[in-house]
């Protein structure tokens, strides 16, 4: 069975889009969240090996959920997406506890690379 996979994104096409990359790449996209808030539940509730997070969000932005699923499982392996130009919160993120970045728009070969990388 392929490595589970928990995306987070507020915007469903991101979402989409990076589920249809990893599933083609034998990735199993087990879950989907909107915001941070329900990036921690969504966590809780699948033990995903890898989170995809978004870092802007509503309600609980992405660097936040790194830090409350990295308080539930110190050893969480979550890739960070970032928009262009928000260098300043891809280091907060892996200071936060992320693995790794990837930067929107995404490019497939970028995303693989990354999981790739972090599941090891």
């Amino acid at each position: 069975m392929g490595k589970r996979i928990l995306i987070v994104d507020d915007a469903a096409f991101m979402r989409m889009m990076i589920k249809d990359i990893l599933g083609k790449n034998g990735y199993e996209v087990v879950g989907e969240a909107e915001n941070g808030a329900r990036a921690i539940e969504k966590y809780k509730e699948l033990i995903p090996d890898l989170v995809v997070m978004d870092i802007t969000m509503p309600e609980v932005d992405g660097i936040q959920a790194v830090k409350e699923i990295k308080k539930v499982n110190a050893d969480a392996k979550i890739i960070m997406c970032s928009a262009m130009g928000q260098q300043a919160m891809v280091i907060e993120s892996i200071q936060a506890g992320a693995r790794d970045f990837i930067v929107k728009p995404f490019q497939a070969e970028r995303v693989v690379e990354a999981v790739k990388k972090v599941l090891g």
